[in-house]
């Protein structure tokens, strides 16, 4: 049983200690896409973590399942891992972290279903504002602009995504700048932000005490949007996508000092306005490998142990 302690230790600690050493670090903001792959592999640990030692403790409690993880292994594998001792808590750590991942799996289920609700309701609110011609089908335009006073500009995922522009913003955006939003929301199609969102949204409901998802969801929230900025800026100018950042939400107080939900778009137009301060292209290369050897740190935690009896 000393293996399912050590992974849930290690993945305890890794829960505390990476989004501490994460909101340090000065280069988040600078590589928003190295930065949400590293947030990835953080959660994708800890969630391994409570994975293998579920199973090894599973495997402590039950000689049958005992027999299935371990069917093709030598008998000193099996005697690597002491599991035949009969700990009284193997069992109940084995059910406890059952339960997390079902509930886990219910609560994305529950997020994806949700999401797919609100959609295909703004969808139907949008037919409503802006009904189909004759002859016309759903889902052919890319792009769809409503009558409206309040400058607003939004991309609706599904199979045929769209792009919802109201004509206030319209008039607001000048030259370029509607190009630029465009290009904003397309990057975060392409990069599939939503389902990034949907993850950490129903690891954040799910687990409202643990602060590594909690925090998980706040960060994907605020570097989706900058690196859908970047990808927006490389085409058009980071000026550009900052005057329309500014058209877009100058009448909804979040330039005042009164704070608002849209706090981080002062924070972006400033980062924008800025000169771009990236990491060099060795720096993101190792930072992204070290991000990617995390997640390998639990495996090697369990077969260690294995392939020390073999060897």
């Amino acid at each position: 049983m000393m293996v399912p302690a050590a992974l849930m230790l290690l993945g305890a600690l890794t829960a505390v200690v990476a989004p501490r050493l994460l909101a340090r670090a000065d280069w988040p903001d600078r590589e928003p896409v190295v930065a949400l792959w590293m947030w990835q592999c953080v959660v994708v640990a800890v969630l391994l973590c409570c994975a293998l030692s579920m199973t090894l403790s599973a495997a402590a409690a039950w000689a049958a399942v005992r027999g299935r993880v371990f069917a093709s292994a030598p008998h000193e594998v099996v005697e690597a891992y002491a599991l035949s001792t009969g700990n009284p808590w193997a069992a109940t750590t084995a059910v406890a972290l059952a339960c997390g991942g079902l509930w886990t799996a219910a609560m994305l289920v529950r997020e994806v279903v949700r999401a797919r609700r609100r959609r295909r309701q703004r969808r139907a609110e949008l037919l409503v504002r802006a009904p189909l011609l004759p002859g016309e089908e759903p889902g052919t335009d890319r792009l769809v602009v409503l009558e409206g006073e309040r400058p607003d500009a939004w991309w609706l995922p599904g199979a045929a995504p769209q792009l919802v522009i109201t004509t206030a913003a319209l008039r607001r955006l000048k030259g370029r700048q509607l190009d630029a939003v465009l290009a904003h929301e397309q990057g975060h199609a392409r990069a599939r932000h939503d389902w990034l969102l949907h993850c950490s949204g129903a690891l954040a409901n799910g687990f409202p005490q643990v602060p590594v998802f909690a925090a998980f969801r706040d960060e994907m929230h605020r570097l989706v949007e900058l690196a859908a900025d970047d990808m927006a800026s490389r085409r058009f100018g980071r000026l550009t996508i900052a005057l329309a950042l500014v058209g877009l939400n100058e009448d909804r107080g979040v330039f005042g000092p009164c704070p608002t939900p849209e706090a981080h778009v002062p924070q972006r137009v400033q980062r924008l306005l800025t000169p771009p301060d990236r990491l060099t292209a060795a720096r993101r290369l190792r930072l992204t490998a070290a991000a990617a050897l995390v997640p390998v740190i639990p495996l090697l935690v369990t077969f260690v142990p294995g392939l020390r009896a073999l060897g």
